[in-house]
């Protein structure tokens, strides 16, 4: 539910670019992200920094596109949030030694200092590699190419990596301990007197 929520500009976006074109849906991602963040604050939920700063540059990258007309502008966008993130984890975690994958999970994960660390540059390494994909379509590619990969592509890039992470931490995640009535003999007690 939240990843649907955290994509709604972008597949709104890309459903008004099909009917209408890129300055309309410059237009809409703007609103939708606005929305988002005034639904977060009217539920007395947190917004989150990186959702502000993805804010600002929407609105900053897609107003240029629609007021000068160059699509170029809200094409890059998704490149300077991707490195916006990359610097962010980079400071906190090797600056600051703090580590915000951690967070995220909220320090329910007891993984080894190392094994985080690793995961913060894992995050660095794929929100680089994705900024730059990002700019081969933006520059290299047509506009509905551009937003295919831009709603699908990059989208599905992070649900591998996601997925590959959660494979990850998984020895380190808390196991569920059996119930009383979960234990091998009380099972084999149990089936026992199912066969009787």
């Amino acid at each position: 539910m939240k990843l649907l929520f955290d994509f709604f500009p972008l597949l709104l976006m890309f459903a008004t670019f099909k009917m209408f074109g890129i300055y309309v849906a410059t237009a809409v991602a703007i609103v939708a992200t606005i929305a988002q963040v005034i639904y977060l604050k009217v539920r007395g939920k947190k917004v989150e920094p990186m959702m502000w700063i993805g804010l600002g540059i929407i609105v900053v990258a897609g107003g240029a596109t629609i007021i000068f007309k160059n699509e170029m502008f809200i094409k890059i966008k998704p490149t300077v949030l991707f490195v916006v993130m990359a610097i962010a984890i980079a400071v906190a975690q090797f600056g600051f030694g703090k580590n915000p994958i951690s967070v995220i999970f909220n320090h329910q994960i007891q993984a080894p200092p190392l094994v985080w660390k690793k995961l913060a540059l894992a995050w660095i390494v794929f929100l680089m590699l994705v900024a730059v994909l990002n700019l081969y379509f933006a520059y290299y590619q047509s506009t509905d190419t551009w937003f295919l990969f831009k709603t699908f592509g990059d989208m599905g890039l992070f649900l591998v990596f996601i997925v590959a992470q959660i494979i990850w931490l998984y020895p380190y995640m808390p196991q569920e301990q059996p119930e009383a009535g979960d234990t091998p003999a009380a099972a084999a007690i149990e089936h026992k007197s199912e066969r009787n």
